[in-house]
């Protein structure tokens, strides 16, 4: 993808003295006192207002917060306790500015370079979630240089996400959704084969679009979870009283012909590990595919599955993971997803991974510095999978050219 990126206009001093508007993601979550629980978000969206500041800058920041409603301000939608933390992390005071669409004002006075300001959460001006053009455009008038680093947003098309990068002066991608165009593209679009997709959840019914999408371009695609299940009863094969989705067998058939006719494949278990009952001590057995009996629930691969695709997995060219393959959260029923994990983390290919559980594996067996890139934009990255052109995306690129 062909895009601007921030860095480049920081290192080449296009942008000292410059007004300069990053869009980041700093939705965190709070607890009942507005006390922040996990800052991830914040300290990964500073190493972009720190470039700016380093290169000269005027800075404004801005996000959402929440679910607030459109023109009516309230408390709790205050990026407040995000401005404390920030300024914390920065190491200096950072404003917070409220009703700042029509101008952006530190102590009275005009944002100067080398200054920095929060401005309160985007979400709250009304239009913003319609992209009202002309909200979009009083946010482009504020700035010489709009930077988009919020790749969580960057499958919504709003003002201050998609409006203000068709009308600012100049439109870049910063180093956190630079990134992510980077693996999407190296994973995707220009992939090095083998390319190996898992995708695993409960529910063929919500990934469906994503496995057809997929279905048309991996050269293997490895289903878990639920999914499995509903793959298997496509296959002929009893799965007890396990979850799945019977009215869905049609949809699974069609993926598994599609990536027949192309020569590729989506693995059947061949063992699975079951139980009588969903539960962390519940007695975990392991059975061939074929022998699953009415009362079981499958809730993980079987080893001999697991080292299968383990091999494969080592053989592979890119991976993109999205979801783990059983129960993971269950010790006696985290054997596949362990394995598929450190298989990942161990093979040579570039590998991506998204989706919060999968984050979840990711830490849970501390192979975060052995993924190539995991992507943190939850409904974003599902939409690229979809094959979707993210708003983002698309209007970034369409400024480059």
């Amino acid at each position: 993808m062909k895009f601007i990126r921030f860095a480049d206009l920081c290192k080449d001093g296009q942008v000292r003295g410059k007004r300069v508007f990053i869009r980041a993601d700093l939705n965190v979550p709070q607890d009942d006192s507005g006390n922040i629980t996990e800052d991830t978000r914040i300290r990964a969206s500073v190493p972009c207002i720190q470039l700016a500041l380093d290169a000269g800058a005027a800075v404004m920041v801005t996000s959402h917060l929440g679910r607030p409603t459109e023109g009516a301000f309230k408390p709790e939608d205050s990026l407040a306790p995000v401005a404390k933390r920030l300024g914390e992390l920065l190491g200096r005071e950072v404003p917070l500015n409220s009703n700042w669409v029509d101008g952006v004002a530190v102590n009275g006075k005009a944002l100067m370079p080398g200054q920095v300001v929060l401005l309160e959460n985007c979400r709250v001006n009304a239009g913003e979630k319609k992209n009202s053009e002309a909200l979009a455009r009083k946010m482009a008038a504020l700035c010489d240089v709009f930077v988009h680093d919020a790749f969580g947003t960057a499958h919504r098309a709003e003002a201050s996400t998609y409006g203000i990068a068709q009308f600012a002066p100049v439109a870049c991608a910063g180093p956190l959704l630079a990134a992510e165009m980077d693996a999407i593209s190296a994973a995707l679009l220009a992939p090095k084969r083998p390319l190996v997709a898992i995708v695993a959840g409960s529910k063929v019914s919500t990934k469906l679009t994503i496995l057809k999408s997929l279905a048309g371009n991996v050269d293997q695609l490895i289903v878990g979870g639920g999914i499995a299940n509903t793959f298997m009863l496509a296959a002929g094969l009893k799965i007890g009283k396990s979850l799945a989705e019977p009215d869905l067998l049609d949809e699974a058939s069609a993926v598994i012909a599609a990536m027949k006719a192309r020569g590729a494949a989506v693995p059947i278990p061949t063992d699975v590990v079951t139980a009588k009952a969903f539960k962390a001590d519940a007695e975990a057995t392991v059975k061939l595919a074929t022998d699953v009996d009415d009362d079981d629930l499958i809730l993980d691969i079987g080893p001999q599955t697991a080292r299968k695709l383990a091999d494969q997995l080592m053989k592979a060219g890119t991976i993109v993971w999205n979801g783990p393959v059983g129960v993971f959260e269950f010790a006696a029923f985290e054997n596949g997803t362990k394995v598929i994990a450190h298989a990942i983390a161990d093979s040579a290919a570039f590998s991506i991974a998204g989706g919060g559980d999968t984050l979840a594996a990711i830490a849970k067996y501390g192979i975060e510095k052995k993924i190539g890139y995991i992507s943190t934009g939850g409904g974003a990255f599902l939409e690229v999978l979809e094959g979707k052109t993210l708003p983002a995306f698309e209007v970034l690129q369409s400024r480059a050219m």
